[in-house]
């Protein structure tokens, strides 16, 4: 017997939650990052940066685009796996399943290659340039929205406001990862697997923020809303 569509998606989303908690809590999970550190073009070593930390801490490189030269700008990460949110971490609230925010939409990809300017959280209202490799259209409740995602390492990310941020759920926005169908055409939006992004579990990363576009004026109420901490534990 096949199984039902809604039947098949919920049991999906809830094997997405538990990956959720998983990644949230690993040793380099969202909760686990302790400290970005750019250092300019200078390499540090990973040696040099464990001096003086517990066993728990281990570290990571990354690299940007410095904002005004557009040079590229090294930097480190401290990840603690017995950080101070893990070990107040409770659990993530979440809207109640919703199949009818699971929309089907045309994708329809660039011609050539297109950058989108992004707000970043900690970047004091200045963008970066991300690759979006397509427009995302579809029509809801006799709204036409044409919206944003970028490239992050192959997957389509959406950075996306709604009327629930900042109240029943997180302030900055949330992310959805847009699932990719077998017809290049069309792309599925399952906001019941919307997550509150690193920003909201660390203070040390610097998300995108939504721009204009992705912003609806309407609640959607699926996915997740907040994390959840003990003992007034607030996010550093």
């Amino acid at each position: 017997m096949t199984t039902p569509p809604h039947t098949s998606a919920l049991t999906a989303w809830t094997k997405w939650q538990k990956s959720r908690y998983t990644r949230v809590t690993g040793p380099q999970g969202d909760l686990a990052l302790v400290e970005t550190r750019w250092t300019g073009t200078e390499a540090v070593s990973h040696s040099a940066a464990l001096v003086g930390q517990p066993a728990s801490v281990t570290v990571t490189s990354l690299s940007r685009s410095d904002l005004t030269t557009g040079a590229e700008e090294r930097g480190i990460r401290l990840w603690d796996s017995n950080s101070p949110a893990i070990r107040a971490f409770d659990h993530i609230d979440v809207f109640e399943y919703n199949p009818s925010w699971i929309i089907e939409a045309t994708f329809t990809p660039t011609t050539e290659p297109r950058t989108i300017p992004f707000e970043h959280l900690m970047d004091n209202g200045a963008t970066r340039e991300l690759v979006v490799p397509g427009d995302i259209t579809f029509t809801r409740d006799g709204v036409d929205y044409a919206l944003s995602a970028f490239d992050d390492d192959g997957k389509l990310l959406l950075s996306f406001a709604d009327a629930t941020n900042g109240g029943l759920s997180y302030g900055a926005g949330r992310f959805l990862v847009v699932a990719r169908t077998n017809d290049p055409t069309r792309v599925v939006l399952d906001f019941n697997q919307a997550y509150v992004p690193p920003c909201g579990f660390s203070g040390q990363y610097n998300c995108p923020l939504p721009p204009r576009q992705n912003r609806f004026a309407d609640e959607i109420r699926a996915g997740e809303k907040k994390p959840v901490f003990r003992n007034g534990y607030t996010v550093l």
